[in-house]
């Protein structure tokens, strides 16, 4: 009996120690699959499909959780969301760590992201945070900043997702993660490149780029060569974008990443119907769709249904144009009614307040420790003042937190109201850029085409070809100056003096035998205007040196503004041959300067 005892105690320790074996070498699979998958996805699945088998064996709830979220992040970083989301949702009660949890959490954010459900996105996104924050887990932390500020930009709320982005980069260069500084290159970039920033934008971009070849990672390679494009086709650079989209694309359809590839497809689409290539733009916006189809990404379907309306009303089918606008909106305002912003700004708010909170309780629990360690020692002595004593606190306690409350939300109703008026703001500026500056660029790139793409003997034509150039040129800069302007809440005159000086320096190219200067009190520089007072004061000392170099042959043009009691003088002066104010018939230009 005792030999039997001994055999089954053996074979139970043999069990015990196989199981954990199995276990240690499950875990070691998933590891080695995390961390080739960007690399070499089809290797990172065969490995992941052996650990799952290993998982379910070992009945292991935690493996199984671990093992098919790590095939669920895999499926997401393919295009397949709904599976990917599916997948992750199966698992969450199965997983006992709190870091699977947070893993989980992160990767149903981003599959709500990319569905278009950006307030079901957030939720995730700040459970993972909270997590990641909780455990000091830096790397994380980051990359879920990185991933919130994407949301923020989905929605353009862009100086949000900027003060997430700039978090995470600050995160990822305190751990030196190379591919985490990627990462955030590359969305500070969309952000700038979406507030007017296109030189700052390629310059990000190209880091990220720079990074992703160091890394030999075929995603983020091809995303940034998208991105590279897309800041080459809005600075009218036409050639250079169609050769990095076709780069990207080549690149996604090799790993079957066919919502990166359906985006590539889009961006080739828009520029040829830009250059009335209707035939080939089909080619491009049929592929694009097809595969958006594939990936379930909202984006990517609304980008095609956008592109087939402008085909169709550029060729004149108007009917077709018609059912695509439907469709379009028929997908937008289904997403907006899942997804509303302000709900997704309260839930980030919530999470904002609550850490605060937290931190408050936290600073008073101590406090209070301290203050009944103190009470213990005088106690009999100085009972009954004591009593009074705490009876005052707990009231003068309570009156400061009332009006931190009334503060905190005053504080946030203010910030609603100036996000509103901000989002209002962009909303027209960004139509003003994407739709007239696009369309200036256009006359542009085709006048210098038909310039330089046929011989022109004819010195007038080649004259009048040049001026539309210049004008359409003109034009960009006054419009670039009227978003400036909106996007301004307050103007100052310090503000004005660079915007002025830019304006002298180009006036200096076109005239460089003419001295220029400009000059102001101290005092001002510092003093704020609204913007129709600031775009005003531009307008009017813009159009005073535009009459003197076009009329006066001047060889000094002086610009001054001083401060005069309670108002501000400026002066423009000139040494050119001048005109009499009571014999000349007043222009646009004169009277709208009166």
């Amino acid at each position: 009996m005792k030999k039997l005892l001994i055999l089954i105690a053996i074979w139970c320790s043999f069990f015990v120690n196989s199981q954990n074996s199995s276990n240690l070498d499950c875990r070691k699979i998933n590891d080695k699959a995390m961390s080739i998958y960007l690399k070499n996805p089809d290797l990172a699945l065969q490995l992941l499909k052996k650990a799952e088998s290993k998982a379910n064996d070992s009945g292991n709830d935690e493996l199984v959780a671990h093992t098919q979220n790590n095939l669920a992040i895999l499926k997401r970083m393919k295009g397949e969301f709904l599976e990917s989301k599916k997948l992750s949702n199966s698992v969450i009660n199965k997983a006992k760590e709190i870091l699977t949890k947070a893993s989980i959490y992160n990767n149903i954010g981003a599959c709500n992201r990319s569905l278009g459900l950006y307030d079901e996105s957030i939720k995730n996104y700040l459970k993972a945070l909270k997590i990641y924050e909780n455990k000091k887990d830096i790397k994380r932390q980051a990359t879920v900043n990185n991933n919130i500020g994407m949301v923020f930009s989905s929605i353009e709320q862009f100086d949000k997702a900027k003060k997430y982005h700039q978090k995470s980069l600050q995160l990822f260069t305190k751990i030196n993660d190379k591919k985490g500084l990627s990462e955030s290159f590359n969305n500070l970039a969309i952000v700038l490149a979406n507030q007017d920033s296109l030189i700052k934008s390629m310059t990000f971009f190209r880091k990220s780029l720079k990074i992703e070849e160091l890394l030999k990672d075929k995603k983020g390679i091809a995303e940034s060569l998208n991105n590279v494009g897309e800041v080459h086709y809005y600075m009218g650079v036409i050639d250079s974008a169609l050769f990095y989209y076709q780069k990207s694309t080549e690149i996604e359809l090799q790993m079957k990443n066919f919502s990166g590839a359906s985006e590539s497809y889009n961006n080739i689409a828009q520029v040829y119907i830009e250059q009335k290539e209707f035939s080939k733009a089909k080619k491009f916006i049929d592929s694009a769709y097809n595969y958006s189809q594939k990936s379930k990404v909202v984006q990517v379907i609304l980008t095609s249904l956008d592109n087939y309306k402008s085909y169709f009303e550029s060729i004149g089918d108007f009917k077709e144009a018609n059912k695509k606008i439907h469709q379009f909106y028929s997908i937008k305002d289904s997403i907006q009614k899942i997804s509303k912003i302000k709900d997704i700004n309260e839930l980030e708010t919530k999470y904002q307040t609550a850490k605060k909170e937290k931190l408050i309780i936290q600073q008073e629990a101590e406090a209070k420790q301290k203050n009944t360690y103190l009470v213990g020692l005088s106690f009999l002595a100085v009972f009954v003042s004591l009593i009074g004593f705490l009876i005052y606190r707990q009231q003068k306690l309570k009156n400061t937190q009332q009006e931190q409350e009334f503060k905190l939300k005053s504080a946030i109703s203010h910030i609603e109201t100036q996000n509103k008026l901000q989002e209002q703001r962009l909303s027209i500026s960004r139509d003003l850029h994407d739709n007239i500056g696009s369309q200036l660029t256009f006359i542009i790139s085709s006048v210098d085409n038909v310039k330089y793409g046929f011989d022109i003997q004819n010195e007038k034509l080649d004259a009048k070809l040049t001026n539309i150039s210049s004008f359409a040129k003109d034009t960009i800069v006054e419009l670039r100056d009227t978003i400036w302007a909106m996007n301004s809440n307050e103007i100052s005159y310090q503000d004005l003096e660079i915007r002025i000086n830019n304006f002298i320096e180009k006036a200096k190219e076109v005239k460089d035998n003419i001295s220029f200067s400009f000059a102001i009190d101290d005092s001002l520089k510092t003093q704020k205007l609204t913007s129709v007072q600031g775009m005003n004061v531009y307008r009017t000392i813009q159009e005073a040196i535009n009459n003197s170099l076009k009329y006066a042959q001047p060889e000094i043009i002086s610009v001054n503004i001083k401060k005069q009691d309670n108002y501000s003088k400026i002066t423009i002066t000139d040494n050119g041959k001048g005109f009499d104010m009571q014999t000349i018939e007043k222009g646009n230009g004169l009277n709208n300067m009166q």
